[in-house]
């Protein structure tokens, strides 16, 4: 018999590999396939009963009905605890020409409320005539008096307006939002300091103190004088008025002492869930598809609850533009981390399918490694191989594969924003790593001492 060469030797050692991959899968479906004769199957000692099953089923339903709480408190948490996050989801708020618009409106109500204008434009043309001006000039005086006050309140709309949507008014509301820590802690706390508060009846409102203390102090430097008059007004908008809130509070603040570990709770159920399943295959698929189900009940509820809002709030206290703008801001990170983990959950449940002992992955795996067995075999043809380095990583497969897979577990599970892009780029890195991995390899193939010229015996090191 001629001797091999080192690509056939390459080809049989590919093809016992697929064999054994194929006698392992089919050894986790429990015999439902015939082996060959020739296989030699051992039994486990002790095969796990049903209960198992149960267990894994109940471990798995639970973390998957703790994951949208999980959700919330995690997203609480971040507002909470993260300043600089805080204010960078809150202050666009101040650049909404809606919000702009309605502030501007509700503070020049306030200051007329204050502030009885015709009165003192009254008292300033009564003054004038009072001196002796004929009467002629007297009766034009008069006239005057209704478009005097009706200039002076376009001046402080125009005042209130350029301030609102200026820079001066973004940094204000920053500096706003930055010093009373988050505009979360204080529409739940009721800090009565805060841009954001909330009554005992569960009234809902925006305070207009600080914008008109800055308003007086413009109006005052272009040398209107009547403004001095404008009192400190602790005023409040209504947002909107719901009995609930209060009670919303109380589980509000319970989430958020929960949002440290109540998402690492859920992972863990769903995680051990799968280690006690008899098929743990089937059962990573299963938790994934779980927890994919958990958030789309998330993305939905949000999408519900801006209905709602924006029914409680009454078209008489904030225009319903506002209401959505306000709902939004509050609702965009926790709906974009619940469509971050659906993604999450489809990927892990394709990548358990892939790695499945069932057969249509079982045949996409075998093409793949055909495929790579020939790009090797052609590169070594054309004297291009990777040497002791592709033995070493051969020997060492198993270690660089589970190197790769914690790198990319870690990715997902501590860098924050965790949104669908770096998920799938995460698994795209990380597939092409596996494949990069795959192709440098080189299997090492040696002969004992004893076997024969004609009789080669290959050994897998």
């Amino acid at each position: 018999m001629p001797k091999m060469t080192n690509a056939e030797l390459a080809r049989r050692v590919a093809a016992l590999e697929a064999e054994n991959t194929a006698l392992r899968s089919r050894l986790d479906e429990n015999g439902t396939e015939p082996l060959p004769e020739t296989a030699v199957v051992v039994e486990p000692k002790h095969k796990r009963g049903w209960g198992w099953t149960l267990l894994a089923v109940v471990l798995i339903v639970i973390g998957a009905i703790l994951a949208p709480v999980a959700v919330v408190a995690s997203w609480a948490k971040v507002q909470l605890t993260d300043t600089d996050t805080f204010v960078a989801t809150y202050a666009p708020l101040a650049d909404d020409p809606g919000v702009q618009a309605y502030v501007t409106d509700e503070a020049v109500k306030v200051i007329q409320e204050h502030v009885d204008i015709p009165r003192l434009t009254s008292q300033v043309i009564d003054g004038i005539t009072g001196l002796g001006t004929g009467p002629v000039a007297t009766k034009a005086l008069e006239a005057l008096k209704a478009p005097l006050a009706q200039g002076i309140v376009s001046l402080i709309q125009t005042t209130v307006g350029r301030f609102v949507s200026s820079d001066a008014f973004a940094q204000v509301w920053q500096d706003a939002l930055r010093a009373s820590h988050t505009q979360l802690v204080a529409t739940m706390q009721g800090d009565p300091k805060a841009a954001i508060a909330v009554g005992a009846d569960g009234s809902v409102g925006v305070q207009l103190g600080p914008i008109i203390d800055r308003v007086k102090q413009l109006l005052e430097d272009q040398g209107l004088s009547f403004a001095s008059q404008i009192p400190t007004i602790d005023k409040t908008i209504t947002v909107a008025q719901n009995s609930s809130i209060p009670t919303l509070q109380v589980f509000y603040n319970l989430a958020i002492v929960a949002g440290a570990w109540l998402p690492w709770v859920s992972l863990g159920l769903l995680a051990l869930g799968v280690i006690v399943a008899r098929r743990r295959s089937l059962a990573l698929i299963g938790a994934a598809c779980a927890l994919g189900v958990a958030m789309i009940v998330v993305v939905a509820g949000i999408s519900i609850g801006q209905i709602v809002f924006i029914a409680s709030a009454s078209p008489s206290l904030v225009p319903a533009g506002v209401a959505t703008t306000l709902y939004t801001t509050v609702s965009t990170a926790m709906k974009d981390t619940g469509v971050a983990v659906l993604v999450l959950a489809i990927v892990v449940a394709v990548v358990a399918w892939y790695a499945g002992p069932f057969g249509v992955p079982r045949r996409l795996r075998g093409f793949f490694g055909s495929g790579v067995t020939w790009v090797r075999e052609a590169a070594e043809r054309h004297g291009i191989t990777t040497g002791r380095v592709g033995e070493w990583i051969y020997a060492q497969r198993v270690l660089l594969r589970s190197a790769v897979a914690v790198i990319a577990a870690a990715v997902v599970l501590f860098v924050r924003p965790l949104t669908p892009a770096l998920i799938i780029w995460t698994l795209v890195i990380a597939a092409v790593v596996i494949a990069i991995l795959e192709l440098v390899q080189r299997p090492v193939i040696t002969l004992p001492e004893n076997a024969d010229d004609d009789t080669p015996v290959m050994t897998v090191s």
